[in-house]
């Protein structure tokens, strides 16, 4: 087998993968299904297969045919319903019995989504493969809250790091918060104390502020402000549950936000 792939979908002449088979990764984003793209819409309006992350809004699921199967690969912290592997497997398996595969994720499947380990078992295994971006969490909850990651005066770069990763305590942060810069962290809560102590210890003031937003987008959600010295208090007292990203900024006194230790007054000069 040569690997190039037909119009139709099929792989050279031994019908590898079937007519039509395909597979999509989609970025649901935030969670407020009006968020979607256009793109991901139709994708979904043709899906035979929708296999999805557990955080997926319902009414984003309800946007694939009545006929299409949904199969939940749901991961939470040090519990998979599927290992990585086997998702990658299974994507493969039924593209190849020629079924349009949507790889649903929440967000954008290329930030945090492991979208680049799914797109190279297709690439390796001769399955046509496209990805549809989607809003990021980061930028949906922050345009949310009226929370510029950017802002001439008070951040010229930002960086997206996760919070739930082996080895915490070991990754080399340092840099990417501080005086000009925006540090967006995804997967915190569980680990919001250790993420202050490590960035105060790298140097970031006690008094940087930081926004909290829990389920941005989504009915119920929450936008919360405090200081980085208080983090990992302040997410134990206002029960902050997954999902939730943390913003650690200047820009974060600027946050549209419940004010949970008088930044109001501290604004974004402290």
């Amino acid at each position: 087998m040569d690997g190039r792939v037909g119009k139709d979908g099929r792989i050279g002449k031994d019908g590898r993968v079937g007519k039509g088979g395909r597979v999509h990764l989609v970025g649901a984003g935030p969670g407020a299904p009006d968020l979607l793209t256009l793109r991901a819409v139709k994708v979904l309006g043709e899906a035979d297969l929708v296999v999805h992350d557990g955080l997926i809004n319902p009414d984003v699921l309800s946007l694939a045919p009545a006929h299409a199967r949904r199969v939940s690969v749901a991961k939470a912290r040090d519990r998979h319903t599927l290992p990585q592997d086997a998702i990658n497997a299974l994507l493969v398996a039924e593209a190849r019995a020629g079924l349009a595969v949507v790889r649903l994720k929440g967000g954008d499947p290329f930030i945090f989504g492991r979208g680049g380990e799914e797109v190279a078992a297709c690439v390796a295994a001769g399955v046509p493969v496209e990805v549809v971006p989607g809003v990021s969490s980061a930028l949906g909850c922050a345009a949310e809250a009226h929370l510029p990651l950017t802002h001439r005066d008070f951040a010229s770069a930002v960086s997206f790091v996760a919070g739930t990763c082996q080895g915490l305590r070991a990754q080399n942060w340092r840099g990417l918060a501080g005086p000009g810069r925006t540090l967006v962290v995804y997967m915190g809560v569980k680990t919001a104390g250790m993420i202050a102590e490590k960035l105060m210890a790298d140097g970031v003031s006690p008094d940087m502020p930081v926004a909290i937003l829990e389920r941005g987008t989504l009915a119920g959600g929450r936008a919360m402000r405090t200081l980085l010295a208080d983090l990992g208090d302040a997410v134990v007292r206002a029960g902050v549950e997954s999902p939730a990203l943390l913003v650690v900024g200047r820009v974060a006194g600027l946050a549209n936000a419940e004010d949970l230790l008088g930044l109001a007054a501290l604004e974004v000069a402290a």
